[in-house]
């Protein structure tokens, strides 16, 4: 009897010490992964569904997920009952209980994309400044310029898109894949200028000795038309340049991209025969070794085991094959060309309030 009046004391301040203790600070790294995981995924497939609508010439719709709120709160009690003397009573029992409550309280707002964030996000073609600055940033010049430029000082690239379709001018990939050379040899610059309201951006070409970067700044700038003396060119929107100072960088939007991008997405032949879906891309035959479309996405009647991202449409599952590279950081550069269409800064993360009680 002694022995369970020493043990069960200790016992039931142990557990009213725990039911008094609250999720804390452990929550935060749980939940912080678990959600920017989750809001990832879900950005993915939305991004692959509307790829796949623009295919069929549906409306694509985007949601985004503008906050989350987690509230979490735990409550415990315990119950203690005891003969401390057995031998007066006729009872001799002896009781220990606890009970307790856990609550998960999670509210995510959901914004849809409509309006002026629509035209900003999505129709409004991206900034060559944004362009250059990333370019600048050591992303690859001629990935970027692939993506994201319908034309160069009037030098045009490929479009698969209904009301441009055309094959890219002979130069065009010359002069991007000149233009990555100068940028890997760091002879490829960024100065931006005030000027009162104004802000300015040049493409600055650097001499260095080196013939092979020479040859690459002669073809780029013969081939769009400017100044040969020029090495700071401005850059400006547009199809063509006004003088040979200039270089005029005509962009797309976002939603353009992402037409070009469904021309990778494999549709059943019978969709393509009742016109169903959009016809079948052609391959660009001066894209040499580049590969068409610019994303594959891949459809079955059944789901992938293997998918980066995989969505169902029209009772047919449509992915990206996880072992796909080229595909998945076309998808990954959605994420900042959104961004750079709206904002012209970074993306940003939704906003993950995560109170503990």
């Amino acid at each position: 009897m002694y022995l369970h009046l020493r043990i069960a004391p200790v016992l039931a301040a142990a557990l009213v010490a725990a039911g008094c203790q609250t999720i804390g600070t452990g929550s935060v790294q749980r939940d912080r992964i678990g959600y920017a995981d989750a809001i990832g995924n879900s950005w993915k497939e939305q991004m692959l569904l509307n790829i796949v609508k623009l295919r069929y010439l549906d409306t694509p719709v985007f949601l985004d997920v503008s906050s989350v709120i987690s509230s979490y709160e735990l409550a415990s009690q315990v119950n203690l009952a005891m003969n401390v003397f057995p031998n007066t009573s006729a009872g001799n029992n002896q009781t220990l209980g606890a009970t307790g409550t856990y609550t998960d309280k999670p509210t995510i707002s959901y914004t849809p994309i409509t309006g002026e964030r629509y035209m900003n996000s999505l129709i409004r073609p991206l900034s060559p400044q944004a362009i250059f600055a990333m370019i600048e940033s050591g992303h690859p010049a001629d990935f970027l310029l692939r993506v994201t430029a319908r034309a160069i000082n009037g030098v045009y690239n490929y479009s698969v898109s209904q009301t441009r379709t055309r094959a890219a001018d002979p130069t065009f990939y010359r002069v991007i894949d000149a233009i990555r050379h100068i940028q890997q040899e760091g002879a490829l610059s960024v100065r931006i200028e005030k000027r009162g309201d104004q802000q300015l951006t040049y493409i600055g070409f650097r001499h260095g000795g080196n013939q092979d970067v020479e040859k690459s700044i002669r073809l780029v700038k013969d081939a769009l038309g400017i100044n040969p003396s020029n090495d700071e060119p401005l850059l400006v929107f547009g199809s063509l340049h006004r003088n040979p100072d200039e270089i005029a960088l005509l962009t797309r939007s976002v939603q353009e991209i992402l037409t070009e991008f469904s021309a990778g997405v494999e549709v059943p032949e019978r969709d393509l025969t009742e016109g169903r879906a959009t016809p079948l891309l052609r391959p660009d035959p001066a894209a040499g070794p580049r590969s068409y479309p610019l994303m594959r996405i891949q459809s079955s009647s059944e789901p992938s085991a293997d998918a980066y991202a995989g969505v169902r449409y029209r009772d047919r599952w449509f992915w990206i094959d996880d072992r796909d590279l080229n595909s998945k950081r076309m998808m990954m550069f959605l994420t900042v060309f959104s961004s750079l269409a709206e904002t012209g800064i970074a993306p940003q993360i939704p906003l993950i309030t995560i109170p503990a009680r």
